[in-house]
Parts: structure tokens; C-alpha cells; sequence
């Protein structure tokens, strides 16, 4: 028999043997006075001689968790108790608990969970533990467990049973409850600002908002493709001109394109809409948001991520072209009037506009290098069919970036609100599909019939919730920070018949 195998039953014969004590093996609900987090807050700065006294004063403590550590000695025992990222002891004394207790701390599997009613008390050591005066069964851990809980290095199977990984690693714990705090702050602080929170589809009939390919699916009574939202941008700029002048969503997005380090094809963004501001305005806003989030979410405005100390508390600002000149990697850096001459662009480029070219100079010699947070704006009118026009330069739009650690985290502009200019700027997304562009925007009739009713002046921002998470808890790779990125289907596990054909042996 597979040694994995063996020890599937003999963890399912002591499941036996703890149902023939009267527990049951998946237990029922436990009323614990303290979570192990709260023990520790509560208990950890006492002496010995003052737990003696609370524990006299204050009487017994209850609390639950999963067997990290088990050493048992003879007529007694101690053990580790894991819960809510951190851990607590336990003491178990054959004289102290009911027999059947007792042998239920014999029988406890290493990932088991347990319930224990005790009082405080330190070691000679000095470590505070729990003295158990009983214990619950709550459930059986079948599988065995990363050895010493802290074996589990495999990055695949870290994302692909994040269960294992969170049990595993203390610290994959910390990044998401961080996350947490990324995404309360950011509500805070719009709905501070006189924001609502709304939901638009996920499935349209038409996908637009940004420069993407789709996934498609099919809605069978209605016999309709529809696609995946790649953005809610088109949905809440609906919602402007309908009177709802500060609105924001935090929403799942799809995108039908490559994995990488950066890129997920379902990802988490926050976009907001603010009615009578321009692209200046969230520029200010952007600044104040992030810094307040690293603060909430850190506990200050400066993190640590790859070697650098990224401080959110100063983002820098360049223009498009500035950022080019500032970074350009090469032998002589080009002037103002290079990068305004769309002859020089191009001949530094393979794309076929002068504003895709300046787009693609800028990415690649500027983008990798803005690892302090900093605003990229003014954008070509190629790249931005959204976004409103500079009203000195019409080949330019009021649009920004921000970045950090390398990579854009936001995108905001001034939104084009002239229902003809819009028709335009589809008709040219159309062209540009025509020439090979799988990503351009479709024309779409209703957006154009709902800003032909009248959008106010209006600015209107996309922050990328797992990039700035990814930032601001140090980790390198995005799946680090999405609970269940999408993976390869993994071979049979042909758990469920080794069960099957265990469960009939034992019948």
C-alpha cells in the first residue's frame, strides 16, 4: 500500500477510535471566549504570579484551533494551537481532564482540530499555555501536513491549494489581510468624499472601457453571446449622466490575454467617476488616496518592495514626453522638439502613428524605471479613444498613468463627453481593428445615445487593486496576492476513490 495511502487509514481508524470516546468527528459549534490572537493580547504581558490571580479572579478561558505541535510525556502533554495567524500552548494533564479527554489528546493528528476549556498559566519556561481542564473535538485531518507546517515551498501547489498554503505560511496570511485593509481604506475614503458604491454587469452585450480581447460565453433562453466585462467604465459613465455625479465600483474584471508576473486574466480593479473635475483634479486626489491607503494598509507611507523603499507619501509627475527625455536609455537624449516631431518618432518605433510611437518609445524606455510613485501625463489621442482632448493640442488627451515598482497600478482622464467627438474616436478604434488591432473598441450605439443626452464635465480614474497590494505587501508575483489565480487543470487526485475504496474495506 502507497505510504500516503497507509496513512489515509490509519487517520480514518483513529477518526474510529475518537467517535467510540462519544465525540464527534466533525463536530458542532464551540463558544470560545477568546480567539487565540485575543489570548495573546490579553494574557501575554502577565507574569506568572498575576495569572495565578487572574485565573482565580477571572476563571477559565476557551478557545479553538488547529494542532500544530504535539509532545507527549507519559501522564501529560503539551501541544501548539494555530489560529488567526498566531499560535498558543496547550498543556494537557492526564489528572487535570476526563479520562476520555485524555485519550482524546492520545489520538490528535497533527492539523487536527480542537477546542480546549482551561486557565492561563506560565511554564518554567515561561511560555504562556493553557491548562486544560477539557477538550472538544471539532475535526479530522485526513492528509498529512506540510512537515513542521512550514514545508510547503512548491509554488504550484502553494496557489493551487491555497487552503494548504494559508495553513502553511504564516506570512501568505499577512497579504491578505492587508489586501483587506487596501480595499476598506479606499472605500473610506471615497465615501468620505461624497462617493456612492454601485454594480454594473459582468456579462454585456457589448465589452468596452478598455484595450482588450474578451472571453465569450452564451446565454442559452436568450440565444446571446456576451462577453465578460473588461472594464465597468462605459456602465458608470452611463450612471454620471443620469444624476449620480460621484460614483465607484470595486469590480472583477476578465481580460483574454497572457499570465505573467504582473497580469492575471481576472483581476480586481477600483474605478471611480467624479462629475465637474478634470484630470488635474484626480491627479491631486490620486496623490492623497494612495499615500492614505499605504498608511492604513502599512502603517506608513513607505514600503520595502524588491530593494527599494517606495514612498508613496512623494509621487513625482511627468509628461509623456518628459518621461521620455528623463529616461531615455541611449546615447544622446532626445530634445523637446525631437519628441514632438513625428518624423523622429517614428523612426524610433515600428508602429504606423506618431502617437502610438511616442506610446511605445515610452514604454520601453521609461516604464521599467518608475519605481517611485510617479504620474505620467498627457497621452497620444491613439491610445486614449476615451479621453477628452487637450484643448491646445488635439493630437494629445487629458489622460494619466500612475506607476510604482515598475509597473502602472492606475489610469485616469478627463472623459471625452461629446456624443460626435465619441462617434469619432469608435469609428478610428474601428479602423485601427481593421488593420489587425484585436484589442480596439467596438462602436456602441448606447453609450453614444446616452452622452447625446448630456454628460457633465467629468474625470474618472481605474486603480488595479492587486498591483497596489502586490506593492505594498513586498510580493513579486501577482498570484502571490490573488487568493485562486488561474492555473493548468491539474492531473486525477483520485482522493474521492481512495476514500471509496477504503470506507467499503472498512465496511
Amino acid at each position: 500500500m502507497p505510504l500516503e495511502d497507509d496513512l489515509l487509514q490509519q487517520r480514518l481508524a483513529r477518526t474510529g477510535e475518537i467517535i467510540a470516546l462519544g465525540y464527534r468527528p466533525y463536530g458542532s459549534a464551540f463558544d470560545f471566549s477568546h480567539t487565540v490572537p485575543d489570548v495573546l493580547a490579553e494574557y501575554g504581558s502577565k507574569t506568572a504570579e498575576e495569572l495565578g490571580e487572574a485565573s482565580v479572579a477571572q476563571g477559565t478561558v476557551r478557545v479553538c484551533g488547529r494542532v500544530e505541535t504535539k509532545r507527549l510525556m507519559g501522564k501529560a502533554g503539551f501541544a501548539h494551537l494555530a489560529q488567526g495567524g498566531a499560535k498558543i500552548q496547550i498543556y494537557v494533564k492526564k489528572d487535570a481532564v476526563s479520562p476520555r479527554d485524555f485519550e482524546l489528546y492520545q489520538l490528535l493528528d497533527l492539523g487536527d482540530l480542537i477546542g480546549v476549556h482551561g486557565y492561563m498559566f506560565r511554564t518554567r519556561t515561561g511560555e504562556l499555555t493553557v491548562h486544560a481542564s477539557s477538550l472538544e473535538f471539532h475535526a479530522k485531518t485526513l492528509l498529512a501536513m506540510p512537515e513542521k507546517w512550514h514545508g510547503l515551498e512548491d509554488v504550484e501547489t502553494r496557489y493551487r491549494q491555497r487552503y494548504l498554503d494559508l495553513i502553511a505560511n504564516p506570512e501568505v496570511r499577512k497579504v491578505f489581510v492587508t489586501r483587506a485593509k487596501i480595499i476598506a481604506s479606499l472605500r473610506r475614503q471615497l465615501e468620505e468624499r461624497g462617493f456612492i458604491e454601485v454594480e454594473t454587469p459582468m456579462m454585456q452585450p457589448l465589452y468596452g472601457g478598455a484595450a482588450a480581447r474578451p472571453f465569450v460565453t452564451h446565454h442559452n433562453t436568450l440565444d446571446l453571446d456576451l462577453y465578460l466585462r473588461i472594464a465597468p467604465e462605459l456602465y458608470l459613465k452611463r450612471l454620471v449622466v443620469g444624476g449620480l455625479d460621484r460614483v465607484y465600483e470595486i469590480n472583477r474584471n476578465f481580460r483574454n490575454e497572457g499570465l505573467s508576473a504582473h497580469h492575471n486574466p481576472e483581476f480586481t480593479m477600483l474605478e471611480f467617476y467624479q462629475a465637474y473635475t478634470d484630470y488635474a483634479g484626480l491627479m491631486d486626489f490620486s496623490a492623497e488616496l494612495l499615500n492614505q491607503v499605504a498608511i492604513d494598509a502599512t502603517g506608513g507611507s513607505v514600503v520595502e518592495f524588491s530593494g527599494h523603499r517606495v514612498d508613496f507619501g512623494n509621487v513625482r509627475r511627468f509628461s509623456m514626453r518628459e518621461a521620455v527625455a528623463a529616461f531615455w536609455k541611449g546615447d544622446e537624449a532626445p530634445s523637446e522638439a525631437d519628441i514632438r516631431n513625428p518624423a523622429w518618432l517614428l523612426s524610433h518605433s515600428k508602429e504606423t502613428t506618431a502617437g502610438e510611437a511616442l506610446a511605445d518609445i515610452f514604454e520601453r524606455h521609461a516604464e521599467g524605471d518608475l519605481i517611485q510613485p510617479t504620474i505620467i501625463y498627457d497621452y497620444p489621442v491613439e491610445v486614449s479613444p476615451l479621453s477628452k482632448n487637450k484643448p491646445d493640442e488635439p493630437g494629445m488627451v487629458e489622460r494619466f498613468e500612475i506607476y510604482a515598482a515598475g509597473m502602472e497600478i492606475g489610469n485616469a482622464y478627463t472623459e471625452l463627453n461629446d456624443p460626435q467627438e465619441q462617434r469619432r474616436r469608435f469609428d478610428m478604434q474601428i479602423a485601427m481593428r481593421e488593420r489587425g488591432d484585436q484589442e480596439a473598441h467596438q462602436m456602441d450605439e448606447d453609450f453614444i445615445r446616452a452622452l447625446s443626452y448630456g454628460m457633465p464635465p467629468t474625470a474618472g480614474e481605474g486603480i488595479g487593486i492587486d498591483r497596489l497590494t502586490m506593492i505594498l505587501t513586498g510580493s513579486r508575483s501577482i498570484r502571490d496576492v490573488i487568493l485562486f489565480p488561474l492555473l493548468r487543470p491539474e492531473g486525477p487526485i483520485g482522493l474521492a476513490d481512495r476514500l471509496r475504496e477504503l470506507d467499503s474495506l472498512g465496511r
